[in-house]
């Protein structure tokens, strides 16, 4: 399937004039937007499955900051996804004005 005019704009404007996107990681996969410190993902499905493949390949970018990119209706199963992963970064909509930090779960003894 192509990518929408919106899915690569976000793409674009997450990775700046110094990010790459389209960033390749293990398994042949790869990631939306990279700079030299955050790793972004853009998931406008709205699907549970695709959110948690989209947390997954944040958690294995390597970056210390992680943001994944939805439509506010899709934010807290976004947040969701992140806490099942098990990754702390940031949760915003795609315009930008919402942003949601989840806390990187503690390990237990």
């Amino acid at each position: 399937m192509t990518e929408s005019t919106a899915h690569r704009r976000a793409k674009g404007q997450a990775a700046g004039r110094s990010g790459t996107t389209e960033k390749k990681i293990s398994g042949g996969r790869r990631l939306d937007a990279v700079t030299r410190k955050t790793a972004t993902e853009i998931e406008r499905s709205g699907s549970s499955a695709g959110l948690v493949k989209a947390a997954r390949r944040l958690r294995d970018s390597g970056k210390p900051k992680r943001v994944l990119q939805v439509p506010q209706t899709d934010m807290a199963k976004a947040a969701d996804a992140m806490r099942k992963v098990g990754i702390g970064g940031t949760v915003k909509n795609m315009s930008g004005t919402k942003r949601q930090s989840i806390s990187k779960p503690s390990k237990r003894l």
